[in-house]
């Protein structure tokens, strides 16, 4: 028989994905998308009929318990994604990320405990980490809040690792590195390069080129939330999704110019830059025990993903104001 499945931020990049994947193998799926006068559900109205029409939308926020409490009756697994996640628009908005990360997830937790949730995935980040102190990142690397949105993220983690210690909560905390693919908005990276280079600019604007990062693909971070949540070993632990290797951003710059427009050139530009030590200058991920515990392991490989993620911004360009620095 079917999980029912709640998925949180199911409108945004990674959630419509999971999303998607969740209805492919069965599940019934509700969908919790944060409620806007468009009547927009975010992601998930691109996607095909078939799925759409199978999954059942939720329109609320994340920052209302009766809200949450309500969509959540009746899930057996809640995989939590919603979160406020741009950093450099935790610089003037903080208070926006303590009421979104913080309280969001402490509204699961609650709600989890009050309608006896089976599995309960809270989602975390590599930014708690900051700056790689030593590589591969594991699971018992210190945190580091280099930003509001990592120390909200922090906070959130905490709670979550709280209410499984003080109240047996069958949660998980986890963890993906940088993902990146179709659908993902122009404040990450690598949609930045990719729309710029696509509309024809010769000057690509960027931050920092020197800083690493670990790109995973999203369709097989999205597998790994699903393998977590089949894994009962997984109850009260935290787990990195990870590929374990990494790139700088000027390469990775390098080597979409020269897949799209070998005559760009990158400019560094100082708004783009984050505050010198709020920035995260190497992240690598050990993505050695989740291998462990569930014999995940990346099914696609950088190049893959990049020409799909490539291929879909060509496709979908409309969709991006490159002419401005999208926060």
């Amino acid at each position: 028989m079917a999980n029912t499945v709640l998925v949180t931020g199911a409108d945004g990049f990674i959630g419509s994905h999971l999303t998607e994947q969740l209805v492919k193998r069965g599940e019934k799926v509700k969908a919790f998308c944060y409620y806007n006068s468009f009547g927009s559900w975010g992601w998930l109205d691109t996607l095909p009929p078939e799925i759409k029409n199978e999954i059942e939308v939720f329109m609320g926020d994340i920052r209302d318990p009766n809200g949450v409490r309500t969509a959540m009756e009746g899930q057996d697994i809640v995989y939590h994604l919603a979160a406020l996640i741009a950093i450099p628009f935790s610089y003037h908005s903080p208070d926006s990320y303590v009421d979104t990360n913080i309280k969001g997830t402490l509204n699961v937790l609650n709600a989890a405990r009050q309608v006896g949730t089976k599995r309960l995935l809270v989602t975390s980040t590599s930014e708690v980490y900051g700056t790689a102190q030593y590589v591969p990142i594991d699971e018992k690397h210190p945190y580091q809040g280099q930003s509001p949105y990592s120390a909200t993220k922090i906070g959130a983690d905490r709670l979550a690792e709280s209410f499984w210690r003080s109240f047996n909560l069958p949660v998980t905390i986890v963890r993906p590195f940088n993902t990146y693919g179709p659908r993902q908005s122009a404040r990450a990276v690598i949609p930045t390069i990719i729309t710029q280079l696509l509309a024809g600019k010769e000057e690509i604007h960027l931050g920092s080129l020197t800083p690493t990062r670990d790109f995973n693909y999203v369709k097989d971070t999205a597998n790994g939330f699903i393998t977590i949540a089949g894994c009962e070993q997984a109850i009260g632990q935290e787990l990195n999704i990870a590929t374990e290797q990494e790139i700088s951003i000027g390469q990775l710059a390098e080597e979409l110019i020269r897949q799209i427009n070998p005559n760009a050139r990158i400019t560094t530009e100082q708004e783009r830059m984050r505050p010198e030590k709020s920035e995260v200058n190497r992240l690598l991920g050990s993505a050695a025990k989740l291998h462990a515990m569930t014999g995940w392991k990346p099914q696609y490989t950088f190049e893959q993903g990049l020409a799909e993620t490539v291929e879909w911004i060509r496709h979908n360009l409309e969709q991006y104001k490159i002419d401005i620095y999208n926060l």
